[in-house]
């Protein structure tokens, strides 16, 4: 099929949209990511998916298209799954505190990584607050690895482990808007599926999607609505928070509200967002409940305490916080 049909099938005739099967997904996608697509004929289809939405079936195929050209890194050694975090959004209104999930966890000497992009579109991005607390992208594969090794938190720019994919991202200062490789940054996992991810989506209707995706693919991911679409809960909302393995859900939080008095940073740039972030960690100042919640749901979800209120109490002693609720 030419790249011509497959945008016949994907553009609305009469206001029905038509899918692509998951095998011709794979295919296209696998196109798109190795270059070959022409830039003519890559816009359209990539605005066209926009328009249409991403069936399950083409997520599906477009995902395992992507799977098979990111390079993969090797999981530091341990019984704990290394913890994943995407982190493609940025902040424009709160105080980022993806950084600080990363660093909680971290602290307690599980695996992270966290990849994303470099770049905010006038956002303050996780990369950025990072950069203020020392912690500096890994610039090639090679060093990333070393890093993991090394029991590092780690960042890896989505260039260094999936080029095709970073390629893709980056059409949308041209297309002026996202795209496909916005969902499956969200989802692949360098780790080649023995990662934790944590999954943050910007509002119901995409939560639905990427949660029938998680369950039909088997992943094994937490899957929260995120603060402007960063996987971290709102300080003062905290979200429901689902964990979700081989085909099976689990709500470990429903949403709930938070103490109104959370002490947060009056600005969110990335310095003083840092500075925070460094306040909480050593123990100056307190995280707020629902980051805790978010907390006690990775050490659930990555293996570190195989029981939930296990997992609940190690926040609540480790953090030096009230308990999870």
């Amino acid at each position: 099929m030419t790249y011509s049909q497959h945008l016949r099938q994907i553009t609305p005739d009469a206001g029905v949209f038509r899918d692509l099967p998951a095998d011709a997904a794979r295919s296209l996608f696998g196109a798109m990511l190795d270059g070959g697509v022409p830039e003519l004929e890559l816009g359209a289809l990539l605005v066209a998916l926009r328009m249409k939405g991403e069936s399950l079936a083409e997520l599906l195929g477009a995902y395992e298209a992507a799977c098979e050209r990111v390079l993969r890194l090797r999981p530091p050694a341990g019984e704990a799954r290394p913890i994943v975090i995407p982190s493609y959004n940025g902040a424009r209104r709160q105080p980022n505190l993806t950084a600080l999930v990363a660093l909680l966890a971290h602290r307690l000497g599980v695996p992270v990584l966290v990849h994303g992009s470099l770049e905010g579109h006038g956002r303050v991005t996780t990369a950025h607050v990072l950069r203020e607390l020392g912690i500096l992208p890994s610039a090639t594969h090679a060093q990333a690895q070393a890093a993991l090794d090394r029991g590092d938190l780690v960042f890896v720019p989505t260039g260094v482990f999936a080029p095709g994919l970073a390629n893709l991202l980056a059409l949308r200062s041209r297309l002026g808007v996202r795209n496909t490789a916005h969902t499956l940054a969200k989802l692949v996992d360098p780790f080649a599926g023995e990662g934790l991810r944590v999954i943050g989506v910007t509002h119901p209707g995409y939560y639905a999607r990427l949660r029938d995706f998680l369950l039909a693919s088997g992943e094994t991911a937490l899957i929260l609505q995120g603060t402007e679409g960063e996987p971290y809960a709102n300080p003062r909302q905290r979200p429901r928070i689902e964990h979700i393995d081989q085909g099976a859900a689990r709500t470990l939080f429903e949403q709930a509200g938070a103490p109104e008095d959370a002490a947060l940073p009056e600005s969110v740039d990335a310095r003083t967002t840092a500075a925070y972030v460094r306040r909480v960690v050593d123990g100056r100042a307190a995280a707020p409940p629902p980051i805790l919640n978010e907390l006690a749901a990775c050490l659930y979800g990555c293996g570190y305490a195989p029981d939930f209120n296990q997992a609940k109490a190690i926040v609540a002693v480790q953090a030096h916080a009230i308990p999870a609720a």
